[in-house]
């Protein structure tokens, strides 16, 4: 059974409406809602913010709910000067950019699995892409209206494969942006539960994507219109890419 995993509960709460035959379970403080999405059978449930919430939901997801695969959407700050508020990354290689043991291990090492980067699933990744670029091309337009568009520059928003850095902390200032593209310079951008997700899914052997839409560019300005933005914008493009991806028939673990 596949998971869809929310950062934002705006995300979640509208993925739910999308169900049929949903059962909730609490546990943990969470609900996990199980049922029909777009024709498959998924858990869908909302994370909550930071490193620890999400291992901890992803850890129920894998052993409570037997889940084979898990997507993670959500929004992040750009750290690659190319990316605008509304573009997509799709992560290939996830990285912890606050873990540090030194001298034990480099800067960034994950101690259990002595890696710097944990690989998402590159088949998922290409077609997880290709429902982000079908979404963006033919439905934007059709679920933001036009003024909410052209107050956030959305036009021609598009969206590409990259590395994601993942800590506890929310990376709001120009030096911390430049320092993170100093030491992880394959990263795209930056957020708070990705790379955690993906040690989990490591750790147990199961696939995992992640799915970001750029809010910000993790600088001073990284809060403006956030919670309009989150609700009207994020909500809906995490919403469409899924339904993109899971009526496109592809091949679910």
């Amino acid at each position: 059974m596949l998971a869809i995993l929310s950062a934002m509960q705006e995300e979640n709460a509208m993925l739910r409406a999308s169900m049929q035959d949903a059962t909730t379970q609490t546990l943990g403080r969470r609900d996990y809602h199980v049922g029909d999405l777009f024709g498959h059978d998924v858990v869908v449930v909302f994370s909550h913010w930071g490193k620890v919430a999400a291992a901890s939901t992803v850890t129920a997801l894998i052993t409570r709910f037997n889940v084979s695969e898990i997507i993670f959407t959500g929004v992040a700050g750009a750290i690659s000067p190319d990316l605008h508020v509304g573009d997509v990354v799709i992560g290939d290689q996830l990285y912890q950019h606050d873990m540090d043991v030194r001298p034990i291990l480099p800067r960034h090492t994950i101690p259990l699995l002595g890696v710097d980067a944990m690989a998402a699933n590159s088949d998922r990744v290409n077609q997880l892409k290709n429902a982000a670029t079908e979404f963006l091309t033919n439905d934007m337009n059709e679920v933001i209206d036009a003024d909410l568009r052209n107050t956030l520059s959305l036009e021609q928003r598009r969206c590409i494969v990259g590395g994601i850095a993942s800590g506890d902390q929310f990376i709001s200032s120009s030096a911390s942006v430049a320092d993170l593209r100093q030491r992880l310079p394959g990263v795209s951008c930056v957020e708070m539960e990705g790379g955690a997700v993906a040690q989990v899914c490591t750790e147990f052997g199961i696939p995992f994507s992640v799915v970001r839409t750029i809010s910000d560019s993790a600088d001073e300005a990284a809060g403006v219109d956030f919670p309009v933005f989150i609700e009207r914008v994020a909500s809906v493009y995490s919403h469409g890419i899924v339904r993109r991806f899971m009526e496109s028939k592809a091949h679910l673990v």
